[in-house]
């Protein structure tokens, strides 16, 4: 008996390992996942957009993700979409702080807005980027606020100062301790909240009265 010919996906995961850079690819949770390095990262985005088995036509995301305990801290990851194929292709690369990731905003103009968001959120840098600016954090904000290492408080506050009648920036000052929650809801581990006692005495009542009603009933 003949096997089954392999679904649109894992038809592409099989041509996938042939690509420029592609270190290793599989199916995870129903998407093509391809793991690559960085000198080849152009030339492998170039093939996945305009080999016709891929035909991925836009770059729908690009975002980081910090693994702060490895060497290489960072993942750079391509979110694609082919349009006329309907399917997904996500490529990641992993970086250092120090070590440049190539641009892709000549292979999509829309990848400078995103760059410029792993940029300003991790850290991440891009060569060849012209316009490599911060985009959410204001002028002046010390640090990338989406490493895991960030402090909570940042380091900069900005108000407005009377005195001065202006804003200004200042370091950051607690007015008091963060605090540890009990995330256990209250609802379970108490059995009448402070203020709830006739709510809870009215239930009692309830609950005797149907208790008496089913014994009645047999």
């Amino acid at each position: 008996m003949a096997e089954p010919a392999p679904s649109g996906l894992a038809f592409l995961a099989q041509h996938a390992g042939t690509l420029p850079g592609v270190v290793r690819c599989g199916l995870e949770g129903g998407e093509l996942v391809l793991h690559a390095g960085r000198a080849d990262l152009v030339a492998l985005l170039t093939a996945l957009r305009d080999d016709r088995r891929f035909s991925c036509e836009q770059l729908m995301e690009l975002c980081g993700v910090d693994w702060p305990e490895r060497a290489e801290r960072f993942d750079v990851v391509y979110m694609l979409l082919s349009v006329s194929l309907n399917h997904r292709v996500r490529v990641v690369v992993p970086t250092s702080a120090e070590a440049p990731v190539p641009s892709v905003h000549t292979l999509w103009p829309v990848a400078t807005w995103f760059e410029r968001e792993a940029w300003d959120l991790f850290g991440i840098t891009f060569s060849d980027q012209p316009d490599l600016r911060r985009i959410l954090t204001d002028y002046g904000f010390s640090g990338h606020p989406l490493r895991k290492d960030f402090p909570l408080t940042g380091y900069v506050e900005v108000r407005y100062d009377e005195d001065q009648k202006r804003v200004v920036n200042e370091p950051v000052t607690l007015t008091q301790d963060f605090r540890n929650f009990d995330f256990v809801s209250p609802w379970e581990g108490m059995v009448t909240l402070p203020g709830d006692e006739k709510a809870h005495t009215d239930r009692q009542k309830a609950a005797s009265a149907n208790t008496v009603s089913i014994k009645d009933s047999k």
